[in-house]
This record gives C-alpha cells, sequence and structure tokens, in this order.
C-alpha cells in the first residue's frame, strides 16, 4: 500500500478515526512525500529530508492513533516511545538512542516475516518430507526407491501397511488427509533452548540472546534435541524450523535496516512534558538536556544497533502532546526547527463521540457485540442508546478531567458490567439497549459528581 495517494490515506483513517481531518491531511502528505522523494533521483534523494510533525490536542482524541495507523497501512516500522521516559537522562531514563534500536528490532520482524510468508510453500514441503522420513524411513533410501508397499487407514486412523504396489506418495496423502495427525513420532529438531541475560553496554541495559554468541560454535553448533509429539504438533514446529533455514539472516538485516531508514516512523508522546524554561535547580533540571539529546537523533545520525548501523536522516518523526502549561515555542529553537509542520486536534464533541460509537469500523459497539456474542448473547444497540452513551460520556468529559474518547471505555464496561460477569449463566439470549437500559444503570453515576470523578 506505499502508493497510496493522500486522499486515499485520509479515506482509509477516516474508517478508523473519527474528525481531525488536518492532522489526517499532514501525515498524509507526509507519507507521500515519502513515496515522492524514493523516486527522486540521487544525490538529490539524499538531500529531501522528511518534514516532521508536532500534533497538538487534548488526550483521547487520535494523536497516537493516526500515527499507529498510518504505520499500520504502509507496513512501515513504527515505534512510539515518551518523551518523559527520557526525563532523568543518566540518572533512571533510557538513553535516547534505544528508540531506534526498537525501531531497527521492529523493521527486523517485518521483512522476516514476509520472507517467511515467501517461503512457506517451500518450508511446508521440507517439513512434510521429514515426516515422511520419520514415518516411512525405507521410503528416504538413496536412489528414492521403495519396497513394494500398500498404505490405508484404519478406522482408528492408525497407518495400515498391506501388500501391493505402494509408494511413498500413497503415505504423502494420507498425511494430507489427516489420517495420521494423532499418531506420536520421534522427531529430531535444533535446540534452541540458550538462555536470556541482561547485559549493560555504552547505550544502556540490552537484552542478549546467547543463542548468538554460541549458536556458531562447537559443540553448540548443530546441537540436536529427540521430542516426542503428535504429528500435528510436529508438522507445525518443522515447518518453523525449516522456514528458519530458508532466511538469509544477512539479507534480512540489510533490508530492515534500509526498510528502518526509509520507511521507519517514530511516535514521540507526551513532548510537552520536557518542554519549559527551568528557572531553578530541582527535579525538572533535565527537561532541556533531554531535548538536546534528541536533537541529534531528529537531525540526523548514525546509531549503532545489533543489526547495523541505522542513520535517522530519513526517519520520520511525529511528536505530540497536550501543552496545556508548555507551548510548542518553550522547546529549545533548533527543536522547534525540526518540527516544521503543526497541527491542532480540536477535543471530541457530543456529536463526535456518537459518530466513534456508530461509524469506525473497529466502533466499541461492534466490539463488545462480539465478544458477549461468545457467550451467546445477541446484542442490539438502539439508536437512543447510542446517543444517550455519546451524552453521558460528554457530560462527565465536561465536568471531571476531558479524557477524550478514552471515557467512552470506562462507561461502556461501567454499561455492561452486569451482563458481562452474568453472560455465561444467562446464555443464549437476546438483549436489547435503548434509553431506559442506559439511564438505569449510569444516571446516578453520572450526576452524582463526586462519585463519578471516582468511577468514571
Amino acid at each position: 500500500m506505499e502508493d497510496l495517494t493522500p486522499r486515499e490515506i485520509v479515506a482509509e483513517l477516516d474508517r478508523y478515526i473519527v474528525g481531525q481531518a488536518e492532522a489526517k491531511r499532514a501525515v498524509a502528505i507526509a507519507m507521500r512525500n515519502r513515496w515522492r522523494r524514493m523516486r527522486v533521483e540521487p544525490p538529490l534523494r539524499d538531500e529531501i529530508a522528511p518534514k516532521n510533525i508536532i500534533m497538538i490536542g487534548p488526550t483521547g482524541v487520535g494523536k497516537t492513533e493516526i500515527a499507529r495507523r498510518l504505520a499500520r497501512m504502509t507496513d512501515a516500522p513504527f515505534v512510539k516511545v515518551e518523551a518523559s521516559k527520557f526525563t532523568e537522562v543518566g540518572y533512571v531514563g533510557r538513553d535516547v538512542d534505544t528508540m531506534v534500536r526498537d525501531l531497527a528490532d521492529v523493521a527486523v520482524s517485518i521483512v522476516r516475516k514476509e520472507e517467511e510468508a515467501k517461503n512457506k510453500e517451500r518450508a511446508e514441503e521440507r517439513a512434510e518430507d521429514r515426516l515422511l522420513d520419520v514415518l516411512y524411513p525405507e521410503g528416504s533410501s538413496e536412489g528414492g526407491a521403495a519396497p513394494s508397499r500398500t498404505f490405508t487407514a484404519g478406522p482408528s486412523g492408525e497407518v495400515v501397511a498391506g501388500k501391493g504396489e505402494g509408494t511413498r506418495e500413497k503415505l504423502r496423502k494420507l498425511l494430507r488427509d489427516g489420517a495420521l495427525e494423532d499418531r506420536k513420532v520421534d522427531v529430531e529438531m535444533a535446540d534452541r533452548s540458550f538462555p536470556m541475560l541482561e547485559v549493560i553496554s555504552p547505550s544502556g541495559v540490552e537484552e542478549m540472546n546467547l543463542k548468538d554468541m554460541f549458536s556458531q560454535l562447537a559443540p553448540f553448533a548443530g546441537r540436536k534435541k529427540r521430542r516426542s509429539m503428535k504429528v500435528l504438533e510436529a508438522r507445525e514446529l518443522l515447518i518453523q524450523e525449516e522456514a528458519q533455514k530458508l532466511l538469509d539472516q544477512e539479507a534480512i538485516r540489510k533490508a530492515a535496516v534500509e526498510r528502518a531508514e526509509n520507511s521507519g516512523i517514530i511516535f514521540i508522546d507526551e513532548l510537552d512534558k520536557i518542554a519549559g524554561k527551568e528557572k531553578n535547580m530541582g527535579p525538572e533540571v533535565s527537561r532541556e538536556g533531554v531535548q538536546r539529546d534528541i536533537l541529534p537523533i531528529i537531525e540526523g545520525s548514525t546509531v549503532n544497533t545489533k543489526h547495523g548501523s541505522v542513520r535517522t536522516d530519513h526517519v520520520l518523526f511525529i511528536a505530540a502532546g497536550a501543552f496545556h502549561v508548555a507551548k510548542p515555542s518553550d522547546l529549545i529553537p533548533e527543536l522547534q526547527g525540526r518540527f516544521p509542520i503543526r497541527v491542532e486536534l480540536e477535543a471530541l464533541s457530543r456529536e463526535d463521540l456518537l459518530r466513534i460509537l456508530k461509524e469506525p469500523k473497529n466502533a466499541l459497539t461492534r466490539q463488545y457485540a462480539e465478544l458477549l456474542a461468545v457467550e451467546g448473547i445477541e446484542i442490539t444497540w438502539d439508536d437512543s442508546a447510542i446517543s444517550a452513551i455519546a451524552g453521558m460520556a460528554a457530560l462527565v468529559n465536561e465536568r471531571t478531567e476531558n479524557i477524550g474518547a478514552r471515557r467512552l471505555h470506562t462507561i461502556m464496561e461501567r454499561l455492561l458490567e452486569d451482563l458481562s460477569f452474568d453472560a455465561p449463566d444467562v446464555a443464549p439470549k437476546k438483549v436489547t439497549i435503548d434509553e431506559g437500559y442506559v439511564r438505569k444503570k449510569l444516571e446516578q453515576v453520572v450526576t452524582d459528581v463526586d462519585l463519578s470523578r471516582y468511577i468514571l
């Protein structure tokens, strides 16, 4: 989906996120500009820098969801970090380089899954051959000659060998037809049970898999372990093992580093928490220092990861924050200049909350209906009920703290608490949720301001 036009990107985001047209347009243009840049001839291509974005708006209005959905639809490596985690660098907080290392890990995971999907058929064939070697070792002799035997499935699924002209392919057919799924077999598999430990490196504390260190050294290389299991389980494990053998790890790392550099998205949340002028020494003394630590990453630098060196010159950075107390102008000037695009997201109104409950593909009303359908309870949502829920969410947001669409989660949980608890005992059942049902369950809590502060 890399060649989506800005209009198509916005339309796709509209399926999951209500409103915030300005922010959607900004990220859509940024993604299209990446597509355009890759089609510009070098050396000018390397000179075109991404236009990083700051999204300003209260919590629960869709800032994180916009970035997450954008990365998902374009298969781009995506990492979300919180700027507040870096507020005490050198004391407790994480090194700012970890965001790039996390991005490289995500990119490797994406590329590996793509390669496994490409090799799936070959891996299945090789796993099937290994199973046949276990089930019928005579058929795997050199030259491919097999004794003249016929195999059929018995009444309980066991393999019955009979006389007559048979081949290894007869057994293969039984295997594919599922006649041997419950049969126990002993298979030799690579022993991957290497311990994990944490090491302190110049870049911070990292997990190290000892497999990476010892798997290439004798006596660890090629170490096998015999396991007894059913054919059904053995097939899956053998497919995974064969898929790993077909992968070119070096090529995967190289492709992943390139994808992280050219398509990676780093979402820095709570940027406003490290903004502001320090007037005295105290617990906030590291705010400006963190900004200066983050600055080289955003400007463009090379970070060493276990997969190779990653340049951040063309990584897209999307920052977000409420900026209730601090303002974007409170950031150091150098960092402000690296976020040329600023979009403001609007607080959600009652109408927006109503649309959120009805329009998105993953609307909460659909989610809860499907969850309870598993227990045999069929829920029908009346329009009056949805309208009442949206009104109550808007009212509580106005009276207490405005947490946007997240308020809908707390209200829906409270509304369906009894039904969810009793579901296994009363199913199957049809339930129509109307305005009366909603008011009966929620009105007392919503109207009592002190109570709603603690419950909703």
